[in-house]
């Protein structure tokens, strides 16, 4: 009779808190993300690091070699220091002068006009596109032998180049490319600029201060952390820049590899010569690289970024 009265008696549930359930809805929420962190990022980037100390061209098995591909790289490679070289160039004239050129711009929408609306939404469509093959491809053909670049030097009754097929011009093409690139910096500025306190104007202006001067003594001072923010962002992104020089240069870096960026020697070693150790270790050597030069922007800042509190 007990037997029977326990399994008729209603069983009880048990009710999770709500503190427990909303976590659980959270991490089932972010399960997709941690997905995606586990399969698409964390486990390519431990395989990639093993792959780094070994001889793998994804048909065999990978062959254990130690240190060799980075013995290699920095001693009997020519066109791996190439590589390096003109992405350093790249990068140290691309990134300034595309922050000056989005600064510029910036400035400029800042100020009361109508139209505004319009003019900001067609200064940041370049950055929209700037990034797609389709604007390489329109970049190669102004650039070209009988590109546009050539027609409009024509008309002025001079004779043009074929900027993109000559060693000495071709990768500032690319870095002009850069430079027209700027939406998404001039955006960040101009948020920048509306936050800066008028007050801080008003009280330069009594005290007899100039556009240059207050440009120089209260926007530039404000304006530092988000210098600082599009400065390492800038880097950042330069440094894995392939698209265009992929595109323009035809996939071969040329002329005279005039135009190897170092993702796009990495790309060539690891699908086309089916070199993907000696890629790998390439990954592993620009993650470096890039670490080092934010690690080094980290700590140069803190001599010229002004953050209100300092």
């Amino acid at each position: 009779m007990m037997e029977e009265a326990i399994r008729s008696a209603p069983k009880q549930r048990y009710a999770l808190r709500p503190a427990t359930r909303q976590g659980l809805d959270a991490y089932l929420l972010l399960l997709p993300w941690f997905a995606g962190l586990i399969f698409l990022t964390a486990g390519p980037l431990l395989s990639s690091f093993y792959l780094a100390f070994t001889d793998y061209d994804m048909f065999n098995s990978p062959n254990w070699v130690g240190l060799q591909n980075f013995e290699d790289m920095f001693l009997y490679d020519p066109r791996f220091m190439t590589a390096l070289g003109v992405t350093l160039t790249y990068v140290l004239l691309g990134v300034p002068l595309n922050l000056v050129f989005a600064l510029g711009i910036a400035l400029l929408l800042n100020l009361k006009v109508r139209g505004l609306g319009m003019f900001r939404a067609i200064y940041y469509l370049p950055s929209l596109l700037g990034s797609s093959v389709a604007v390489a491809v329109m970049w190669r053909q102004i650039f070209g032998g009988q590109g546009v670049m050539n027609s409009l030097l024509a008309s002025f009754g001079f004779v043009g180049s074929n900027w993109i097929a000559h060693p000495s011009y071709a990768l500032y093409t690319l870095v002009i490319l850069h430079i027209w690139q700027f939406g998404s910096a001039m955006i960040v500025f101009l948020a920048g600029l509306q936050q800066i306190p008028r007050e801080l104007y008003e009280a330069a202006e009594i005290d007899g201060a100039g556009p240059w001067s207050k440009f120089r003594r209260v926007t530039l001072p404000m304006l530092t952390p988000v210098i600082f923010f599009n400065l390492v962002l800038g880097v950042i992104n330069s440094f894995q820049a392939f698209t265009a020089a992929y595109i323009v240069s035809g996939g071969s870096g040329g002329p005279s590899d005039a135009t190897l960026f170092y993702t796009l020697y990495l790309y060539q070693e690891g699908f086309t010569h089916f070199r993907m150790g000696y890629a790998s270790a390439m990954g592993w050597i620009l993650l470096v690289i890039i670490g080092a030069f934010t690690a080094l922007n980290f700590w140069i800042s803190r001599r010229w970024v002004f953050y209100g509190d300092n």
